[in-house]
């Protein structure tokens, strides 16, 4: 029996190849979005899950208040791991301090190269369970030691055996070899840890650290632990809360310093924090691309119910010959549903290959590195049950209505499908449609408020301006040679040092005073150390007062502000007005806009620019505009690599990293894009099967009507008005929807653009051009036809 609808339903299929192609097709691009994201979100939540101890790390981070609002953040003083250890060290089985990960210029022989790495104390092999391929896990125990990832072991040492060869780092400290270990996932927070160096050689190598004053004053390093055992996160994160505020000093008290622990299930997905609050984070956009894969695959079924309904009176007398001959519906149903279900197997099929044209596109568009899950059984069972799934929701509909159908009438010829048939089939069209505007509304929101914030003025200029990291000393102490060496060449226009990059805050610092300051509050302001050339490299905007220069040995001792800082302080006439640093008095020489430093979207913070003696870690640069910066960093090569021969020419261009602050947004918004063509197209395959049958159902009132005189536009519009009010109801639902979920979305930004009324217009326009070009192409072709076919028989 089974067998039987296997045959009688592959004949209605071929039979029918138009209806077949659409159906198939609709399904197969429905699951293979469905599957995407599916992949996507499966990627997401196992974020981590890599590491054997993921229901155990966590990381310590910090609540204090600055500049009066309690801000998060993940830096601690380097103390914090002993501390913890030594007072709370039964409730944890690892307590690590480890630097920020890192750039360093690793050579071995000829070969230099910069990779990205940490510092971190010994037993980071255990709490992260890195598979060791050489040596052992105690590979860190010496402060000369390092461990490669494997890739970048064969990078410099091929298939030769890299066990205890010597490294030099920063052309500075030689360490040797004494492990490789698998490179971690794509989706591990430690992905960019290319290597790994000894905790011991940061302190040595740092020796400020153990000689300052105040240990607990500084952040600029990170804590991880590992708890033990019967250890309950919650709790002992409370019992630690106060870890630091009893070791600060008196006049740090006012940050109110909170310890916490952040569990590393929660670093991916929620990893935003407002007010001392974890608001979430990614999680947002799982949840966003797991309800958009529901309605894709939602408008794919709609179409294979619309089409199998819309064609019922093509197989009325089937059903009418079958329930005469003793069939029951239960075997009709059952009928249907093989024909739905072989439908469903077919585009599961198409699906997966799909799946595998689009994913590479797709990997790159989402910064992911995924792939089908071949071997995995769970992948299979899923993807075979949503088939199934699907199969009986698409086919359901169909199956009852058409097993529903009187034999009497229907082989008497007075079956009617009557007036109210259509109804069903034209509400499923209006969620299509909603469905697909929604989406297009939400695509463009998406796009202009990256633009909206790409057109921010940012308060300098980022045309030729390039940075490199200082990893060596050699750039510092020859500064002015190689400074006035590039400006003969005509290479640059003016090169500066700089304790953070113009697209990031490195340094941060409190213990600023004023005059009617209260005293109660904390401050934490940027605070770049620069030198002289700091405002004419990067184009500072001045609304008061003058740069710094060094015809004034007060400069020494000055600062230059920005609007936020000035707004902040609550200063009138800021030049001239002097601010205390740690009870130094500087003087404000100047004022200028504005610098968009950190997030677009965000205000800008008040911050504070001073004169630096010491090394800073920046060199920014400005290429001189009337020579092409091929030419520009030729010259400057030859030039770096005179003075620092042991370091690799590598720079980075100012706009390319700012651009990268819209790289989330931007890949959100190409997501999204990628979604609503696919069910744009999947609601277009729907409305074109759709008119297909409707000119095929009503071919001889077509030919009635041109007898009678009608044109090819009066027959257009006929067979096109009523899909166009389909498409008028939904761009009515879909107006408030988008503007409810979109208008929430931009909330949070600080700095956002607004939904304009022409975003709904041009949606709805471009939905109805959409639907147009689709139905006309039947309309046309049925208006044109010869009457004399259609009326022949009559």
């Amino acid at each position: 029996m089974i067998q039987n609808y296997l045959k009688i339903a592959l004949r209605t299929l071929l039979r029918n190849k138009v209806y077949s192609f659409i159906n198939i097709a609709g399904l197969a691009t429905g699951m293979a979005v469905a599957m995407l994201i599916g992949l996507w979100i499966y990627d997401e939540i196992s974020y981590d899950k890599s590491h054997e101890n993921y229901d155990r790390i966590a990381q310590v981070l910090q609540h204090n208040l600055y500049n009066g609002e309690k801000t998060t953040q993940p830096s601690n003083p380097a103390v914090m791991a002993e501390e913890i250890r030594s007072h709370y060290g039964s409730d944890f089985k690892y307590v690590l301090q480890s630097s920020w990960t890192s750039t360093h210029i690793l050579t071995y022989g000829e070969k230099k190269f910069t990779k990205s790495g940490n510092y971190f104390e010994p037993q980071v092999t255990d709490m992260l369970s890195l598979k060791m391929l050489k040596g052992t896990r105690g590979g860190l125990k010496e402060p000369n030691s390092i461990l490669l990832s494997e890739s970048v072991a064969k990078a410099y040492f091929g298939d030769t055996n890299p066990m205890n060869k010597l490294i030099k780092i920063d052309n500075k400290e030689i360490v040797k070899v004494t492990g490789v270990y698998e490179d971690l996932p794509y989706n591990s927070s430690f992905k960019a840890m290319e290597y790994i160096l000894p905790w011991e050689l940061y302190l040595i190598t740092n020796p400020w650290i153990k000689k300052m004053d105040d240990p607990w004053g500084s952040n600029f390093t990170q804590t991880f632990v590992q708890l033990a055992d019967n250890a309950d996160l919650d709790k002992v994160s409370k019992k630690i809360i106060n870890v630091k505020f009893n070791k600060v000093a008196k006049e740090y008290k006012s940050y109110k310093p909170e310890v916490f622990l952040q569990p590393m299930s929660k670093w991916h997905l929620y990893g935003e924090f407002k007010n001392g609050i974890n608001v979430g984070g990614r999680i947002e956009f799982v949840w966003l691309f797991g309800i958009i894969g529901i309605f894709v695959l939602l408008l794919a079924c709609i179409n294979f119910m619309n089409l199998s309904t819309a064609r019922s009176e093509k197989r009325a007398k089937e059903v009418g010959v079958r329930k005469a001959i003793g069939s029951a519906r239960s075997q009709l149903i059952i009928q249907f549903l093989s024909e739905s279900l072989l439908v469903v197997v077919f585009a599961f099929i198409f699906s997966i290959l799909l799946v595998q044209l689009i994913l590479p596109t797709f990997n790159e568009v989402a910064d992911k590195k995924m792939v089908i899950l071949w071997t995995n059984p769970f992948f299979w069972l899923l993807g075979l049950s949503f088939s199934l799934l699907t199969g009986l929701i698409a086919g359901s509909y169909p199956a009852l209505y058409l097993s529903s159908f009187q034999p009497v009438k229907v082989l008497k010829g007075t079956f009617k499908v009557g007036r109210y048939a259509a109804i069903p089939r034209k509400v499923l069209v209006v969620i299509q449609f909603t469905v697909s505007v929604t989406l297009i509304i939400g695509t463009i929101v998406v796009f202009r408020q990256i633009q909206h914030a790409k057109n921010r003025p940012i308060g300098y200029n980022r045309d030729g301006l390039i940075t490199m990291n200082m990893q060596t000393p050699d750039i510092h102490n020859h500064f002015e040679t190689i400074r006035g060496e590039l400006k003969s060449t005509g290479a640059i226009s003016e090169m500066t040092e700089s304790g953070s990059p113009t697209t990031e805050v490195w340094n941060t610092n409190g213990g600023f005073d004023w005059e009617g300051k209260d005293p109660n509050l904390a401050l934490d302001f940027p605070n770049n150390g620069v030198t002289y050339e700091y405002g004419k490299t990067v184009g500072w905007q001045f609304v008061d007062g003058r740069d710094f220069s060094k015809d004034y040995a007060t400069d020494s001792l000055a600062f230059v502000v920005n609007q936020a800082a000035v707004k902040f302080i609550g200063l009138k006439n800021p030049v001239g007005k002097t601010l205390k640093w740690n009870g130094k008095p500087f003087k404000i020489v100047g004022v200028i806009k504005d610098m968009v430093v950190q997030s677009p979207y965000q205000p800008v913070r008040p911050s504070l620019f001073h004169i630096s003696k010491d090394q800073e870690n920046i060199l920014i640069i400005k290429i001189n505009p009337k020579i092409s910066s091929r030419e520009a960093l030729s010259k400057m090569e030859t030039v770096f690599k005179k003075y620092n021969p042991a370091v690799p020419f590598e720079y980075n261009f100012v706009d390319e990293e700012y651009a990268k602050k819209f790289g989330n947004e931007e890949r959100i918004g190409k997501l999204a894009t990628f979604f609503a063509i696919l069910a744009i197209f999947i609601s277009c395959l729907g409305i074109f099967g759709l008119a297909s049958f409707t000119a095929e159902q009503r071919t001889k009132e077509i030919g009635v009507r041109k007898v009678l005189g009608a044109t090819v536009l009066n027959l257009w519009q006929l067979l096109s008005k009523d899909f166009v009010f389909l498409v008028m109801i939904s761009l009515l639902l879909a107006t408030p929807i988008a503007y409810f979920f979109m208008n929430n979305w931009l909330k949070k930004y600080e700095y956002r653009s607004d939904i304009s009324w022409w975003i709904f217009v041009a949606s709805g326009l471009g939905a109805l051009l959409i639907t147009l070009l689709t139905v006309s192409y039947q309309a046309i072709k049925a208006a044109s036809a010869n009457p004399v076919k259609s009326l022949r028989t009559e």
